[in-house]
């Protein structure tokens, strides 16, 4: 508003002073020129030509500066220069320009100069029928009472059309009905609807109306808005509540629980609000028992019970019900309910009990009388008559007497205090109604104890772990027994079984009578013993007093008490000393030298890692942690010192770690200098080693062949002599049974057998096994066992199939008792039974990668290969060890990752990696191989090891050449060592070989196998089985065609050599006696 007044100031203001210079200068026109034109023209239309009805030169129309003058800033009309014309400036708005519906005109100053010239023009703007009625609001809501009369006018809201004339609102127009009509009244202008009531409401028809009211004007075509117009019909109480019967009629039995819901009422009242709310209230003339037994809801109409409904008492209730509204006034409705009860059973049968005894004993007799008890019912006739019974599953019965309705509670079997010690006897009586009423009662029998009960170990055998270097004098542990009888009969007291031998471990061993804690006398060590058992007795102390005893096996467990001990470098007055000679020239990563150590312990404590502790220059070497290699890091320079001091620490992974030191001392030499040191030492090193193994390879040769002449000399004595005895051990004639190669030596109170293809006559199969298992008799009751994976001494699995050789050692993986059982006789007889009892591995350890090893301990490495190699070159092998037996221990590799499956191929037995393919220019230069390895155990488990195969250029690999040569000299040497051990052992067999010849050369006797030979159908072949002595170790390599000097590696899937050691990793070859 302010802006059109500042507008219309400016114009005030322009127009007087061009009237000021107009009445100066100029001529005034006096006649005015008339325009009419629409509104909602658009932009750009001309209303007519200004300067030709003026009568003005268009000529001189820019000269003379023809324009046109408006009181306001912003122009509806502007004129055109070039031609006189008068067009639209801006959209034209009647509406907004001139109010209400008279004439709308617009007046124009229209300016020449030259000489100065003012013309008036008038435009006219007409109306068109552009804006549609609209009402103030959307929806309009009346409430009328139904009683309203008809004729009443309700005021509707009045629409608006802001066009004028006949494009203005002409008419009202509302949705047909049968109770509403509009009416229109006319004031000034405005025409005002009207709602009127035509014929009354009734709210209980429809209790609401939704009309649609609409506006219409006059233009053409016809615009129209609506109104939502809402009548709610508001209640009056017009209508009494209403039943749906005036009679009910039900029937319920007697006895019903009170507050029982018997029936409900409804009556129905169409009103609304407090009209139509009902309650419920019994009429006042009713009999006061009535009142006593039924009451009655007032706001849901429920008759509920409130008393005591006997049938006998009365038969039928009549209850007047009066509904009434909360209208002004209210209004009521009335209706009758007839009750009828009908008769049950409803007393139930009762049980008395006469005599009763709570305590019985568990040794009673079947028969023996507990209680007794009557019943009785206060019914006649069928619901008089009784059925009684124990319902609980107990070991009572009812025994019915001479007299009727009385009934003994007697035991009907045996007792157990043990196992049941308190009896609820439950006693159900029921009689024969309808429905049938029962009763209960229930007994309350306790049963004392008598000492029939021996006390009894949750586990037996017992094992138990010790620490080694125990405390002696200090309780190592405890053992517990438990006694099912209760008091006396329950009190246990502890001993240990001492069998008298002087080496016996138990008289070092000592338990509480009372509380069995067990007490070691002395210290154990692991190195010593490894495993010893004993058995504890468990007495109680009733009459007679009962026993049990339990076999405690106790396992001595390692601690970390042996430090480690170098191997290599060692000098020649035993210290941990050595000299190493390498080219100033050498490259870093050459290996200087690889010190080695061993620890007696085992598992962490025998775990070694080697760290530098002193070093004369650092930056010089680097020493893996794990393997003890020392290689350099970088290249020697002239200020590098020619003799370098190295003083590595070698520990273990104990909880409290032991160590030990060596010194090596590294001299840089110059190249010209090693060159013709490793030339010297390279030639007689290769001369003495192919001599060496040239040498042993003979005699290693004549070893055997005299080892198979023995062989065969001592089966053709077998052959020859009297083979009677063999009548009675093979049933079928063509039983085929000869080993060959089997050979049996003692070695101080141990026996031993080597076993070959096909077993010789006379020895002894044991029977129902599936394995290659040969059994060896003595007339020391020693058996020796050899066959898949079996302990010599130990028994075949029956189904077992696998050909593994397994051997106890001195963990005690078995054990033997003896049991005697006595006769009461006089005198008394007796006999005994021997009890062997073997350890089962179980599959609790999983695989551990010994390579690769990385510096932070896991297994992950990196192999650098030339890029030039051919398929099949061997990249690496990854080594792993299961301290599993067996199956448990059989590892499988597999490749769980890889970056090129074309390019590998791993060994799933060996662990080898070798290339498939050569590489090409497109294979990437880093390989990735996620290797697992897993065992073979019921529920198998794994490790995984990573391998980062680096692919370099020929040259790169080179570098690796010194350490490689410095491999095959490690692996020559092997070959030499393992030559030696198998020539010593071939020549063990040879000696044992002669003196079981002697042997059996002096035995006469051979009716003592009789009793091993039950079925000859067995055909038990196992190849190549050598066992031999190598100082304080034991060997056997077992397996078909195994190569004489083959090393088997612990853990693999093929043929297994178990080796024994003090630190239990391997097993021991001995004969039980």
């Amino acid at each position: 508003m302010g802006i059109d007044t500042k507008t219309r100031t400016m114009g005030c203001f322009c127009f007087a002073f061009y009237s000021s210079l107009l009445l100066l200068f100029g001529t005034q026109a006096s006649a005015q020129t008339r325009y009419s034109i629409p509104e909602e023209l658009k932009e750009g239309t001309v209303v007519g030509n200004v300067a030709k009805d003026l009568g003005l030169d268009t000529t001189s129309l820019t000269d003379r500066r023809f324009r046109v003058v408006s009181g306001s800033k912003d122009a509806i009309f502007e004129v055109n220069r070039d031609n006189g014309a008068l067009y639209v400036h801006r959209k034209i708005d009647r509406e907004e320009l001139c109010q209400g519906s008279g004439a709308c005109i617009i007046e124009l100053k229209v300016i020449v100069e030259n000489p100065l010239e003012i013309h008036y023009i008038v435009v006219e703007i007409t109306d068109v029928n552009d804006h549609a009625p609209s009402f103030p609001e959307k929806e309009q809501t009346f409430e009328i009472a139904e009683q309203t009369l008809p004729g009443k006018r309700f005021q509707l809201h009045t629409a608006r059309d802001p066009d004028a004339g006949i494009n203005s609102i002409r008419t009202y127009t509302l949705t047909s009905n049968e109770h509403f009509e509009v009416d229109i009244r006319q004031s000034d202008e405005d025409k005002i609807p009207f709602l009127v009531l035509k014929k009354s409401l009734d709210r209980e028809q429809k209790d609401e109306h939704t009309l649609l009211l609409t506006a219409i004007d006059g233009g053409k075509p016809q615009k129209s808005g609506t109104l939502n117009v809402t009548i709610i019909v508001l209640d009056i109480n017009d209508n009494r509540p209403v039943f749906s019967q005036e009679i009910y009629q039900i029937e319920i039995q007697e006895n019903v629980d009170v507050s029982t819901s018997v029936f409900k009422i409804n009556a129905t009242d169409p009103d609304d609000g407090s009209n139509g709310i009902i309650e419920y209230t019994l009429g006042k003339t009713l009999k006061k028992k009535v009142y006593d037994i039924f009451e009655l809801d007032k706001i849901t109409g429920e008759i509920h019970v409130k008393g005591v409904v006997d049938y006998e008492e009365n038969d039928v209730y009549k209850l007047d019900v009066e509904a009434s509204d909360k209208g002004t006034p209210p209004l009521v409705g009335e209706c009758r309910v007839i009750i009828k009860i009908k008769d049950i059973n409803d007393n139930p049968p009762e049980i008395e009990v006469t005599s009763l005894s709570n305590t019985v004993s568990e040794d009673s007799k079947p028969g023996t009388i507990v209680s007794l008890i009557r019943v009785k019912d206060k019914d006649s006739g069928v619901n008089g008559k009784i059925i009684s019974s124990i319902t609980s599953d107990v070991p009572f019965e009812l025994k019915p007497s001479y007299k009727e309705n009385t009934y003994s509670v007697v035991t009907k079997g045996l007792l157990d205090r043990e196992q049941v010690s308190h009896y609820e006897i439950t006693i159900r009586a029921t009689d024969c109604g309808d429905p049938p009423l029962s009763s209960f009662k229930t007994l309350s029998i306790q049963i004392s104890d008598v000492n029939d009960n021996s006390p009894h170990f949750e586990l037996n055998p017992l094992q138990f772990y010790l620490v080694e270097n125990n405390v002696a004098g200090a309780s190592i542990f405890s053992v517990s027994a438990t006694d099912k009888d209760m008091n006396d009969n329950a009190a246990i007291s502890y001993h240990i079984v001492r069998e008298g031998s002087q080496n016996d471990l138990t008289s070092f061993i000592n338990v509480n009578s009372e509380n069995g804690h067990i007490t070691a006398l002395k210290s154990f060590d692991f190195e010593t013993v490894k495993t010893f058992q004993f058995q504890v007795v468990a007495t109680d102390s009733g009459t007679p007093s009962l026993s049990n005893n339990v076999t405690v096996n106790v396992f001595i467990l390692d601690q970390n008490d042996n430090a480690p001990v170098i191997l290599y470098p060692v000098s020649s007055n035993g210290s941990a000393e050595g000299v190493e000679e390498i080219p100033r020239n050498v490259n870093a990563g050459h290996l200087v030298t690889k010190v080695r150590a061993y620890d007696a312990d085992i598992g962490y404590n025998g775990w070694l890692l080697f760290s530098l502790q002193e070093v004369t220059e650092h930056s010089l070497f680097s020493l893996d942690r794990y393997t003890g290699q020392i290689r350099t890091l970088r290249s020697f320079t002239e200020t590098d010192e020619a003799e370098q001091k190295l003083v590595i620490l070698v520990k273990d992974n104990g909880n409290v770690s032991l160590s030990a030191t060596a010194t090596v001392i590294v001299k840089v030499v110059e190249p010209k200098e090693a060159f013709a040191a490793s030339d010297v030492k390279s030639a007689t090193n290769d001369d003495e080693e192919s001599n060496v193994t040239f040498y042993l390879m003979i005699t290693l040769a004549s070893v055997s062949a005299l080892f198979l002449i023995s062989i065969i000399v001592l089966i053709a004595m077998q052959c020859s002599k009297s083979t009677d005895y063999t009548s009675k051990y093979l049933q079928e004639t063509n039983y085929d049974g000869t080993l060959c190669h089997s050979i049996q030596y003692r070695s101080g109170e141990k026996r031993y057998m080597l076993v070959g293809p096909r077993m010789s006559i006379g020895s002894t199969i044991v029977p129902g096994s599936h394995a290659n298992t040969l059994v060896l008799p003595d007339r020391r009751r020693t058996s020796t066992e050899v066959g898949p994976r079996m302990s010599i001494g130990s028994t075949i699995v029956p189904g077992s199939h696998a050909n593994t050789l397994v051997l106890p050692d001195r963990r005690r993986t078995s054990t033997e008792f003896q049991v005697v059982a006595t006769d009461s006789g006089t005198p008394s007889l007796s006999n005994n039974v021997t009890v062997n009892v073997f350890i089962l591995d179980q599959n609790d350890n999983a695989p551990v990668i010994l390579y690769p090893v990385s510096s932070n301990g896991s297994a992950e490495g990196v192999e650098e290969i030339p890029r030039n190699v051919n398929a099949g070159h061997l990249v690496t092998k990854v080594r792993a060890y299961d301290a599993d037996i067996g199956y448990n221990g059989w590892l499988l590799f597999s490749l769980q990752e890889v970056t090129e499956h074309s390019l590998f191929s791993l060994d799933r037995y060996t662990g080898q990696i070798r290339t498939l393919r050569s590489f090409t220019e497109t294979d990437e230069a880093e390989q990735k191989l996620v290797i697992l390895v897993k065992d073979n155990g019921n529920v198998s488990l794994s490790a995984t090891a990573t391998v980062i195969v680096k692919v370099v250029e020929p040259k790169e690999a080179f570098a690796a050449s010194d350490v490689k040569s410095a491999t095959n000299d490690d692996e020559e040497s092997n070959v030499t060592f393992y030559l030696m051990i198998t020539l010593a052992s071939v020549s063990a067999l040879f000696l044992i070989s002669i003196i079981v010849l002697i042997a059996m050369q002096c035995s006469k006797s051979t009716d003592y196998t009789s009793k091993y030979l039950q079925e000859t159908n067995y055909d038990g072949t196992l190849c190549h089985s050598i066992q031999y002595r190598s100082g304080e170790k034991r060997y056997m390599l077992v397996g078909p065609r195994m190569s004489i000097g083959s090393t088997i590696v612990p853990g693999s899937h093929a043929n297994t050599l178990v080796l024994p050691d003090r630190r239990r990793t391997s097993t021991e070859v001995r004969a039980w006696k």
